[in-house]
């Protein structure tokens, strides 16, 4: 048994309200939350400049333990990262219904947040090739949400105010404008648009719902 073997709805806390209904349910793409989250390209490569400095000293005192120390360290490191952002993206599903977006989060210490459309100011989107990417929303007011609590779960460097993110997902494009015309359909207001400034926070397009 696990602590969410008891959800009635898979990632939300209970049921549904009358009125409410699921128009989109997706986790994190566990490979791609590797790469950008846990960054595990960069330490992989940091781990073999490492183990290229070592074995040059290898070659020079004919003493491989160096290299071998640095080797095993770097494996064992880019394994226990990949491991984390297995188990983030396992334990993670986010929700999109017509009134509210749920984000289930945490490995250790679970937990939903409940985001109503009608806080949401804008969804941004950064895509990838691969089609995964990030959308961060922007919420009204003040924020309400601390920043170790969403990671990784939240746009890097905005730790003033934190924005929830939802990271890595597959057919980023689609979700980001789904969550879009969502909001713009509570709101009844606002505009769906594309962002081509070169120094744009997100460096794709963004699906943007302004009040």
């Amino acid at each position: 048994m696990t602590e969410y073997d008891n959800e009635p709805i898979p990632g939300l806390p209970g049921l549904l309200p009358p009125g409410e209904r699921i128009l989109w349910q997706g986790s994190p793409d566990w490979r791609a939350l590797a790469r950008t989250a846990f960054h595990t390209r960069l330490i992989a490569g940091y781990f073999g400049v490492l183990a290229a400095i070592a074995g040059g000293f290898a070659l020079t005192n004919g003493d491989p333990t160096g290299l071998a120390m640095t080797a095993t360290l770097g494996t064992v490191g880019v394994a226990l990262l990949h491991l984390l952002a297995w188990g983030s993206a396992r334990t993670t599903i986010y929700t999109l219904t017509n009134r509210r977006i749920v984000m289930r989060i945490g490995m250790a210490v679970p937990k939903c947040i409940n985001l109503p459309l009608g806080t949401i100011a804008s969804v941004d989107l950064a895509a990838r090739a691969d089609g995964t990417g990030d959308v961060p929303l922007t919420l009204t007011g003040a924020p309400r949400l601390g920043y170790l609590a969403l990671w990784p779960h939240a746009r890097p460097v905005r730790i003033a105010r934190p924005q929830p993110m939802l990271r890595a997902v597959p057919d980023a494009a689609t979700v980001a404008a789904t969550i879009a015309r969502t909001c713009l359909a509570v709101a009844g207001d606002g505009r769906i648009a594309v962002r081509e400034t070169p120094d744009a926070p997100m460096p794709a397009f963004a699906e943007a719902r302004a009040a």
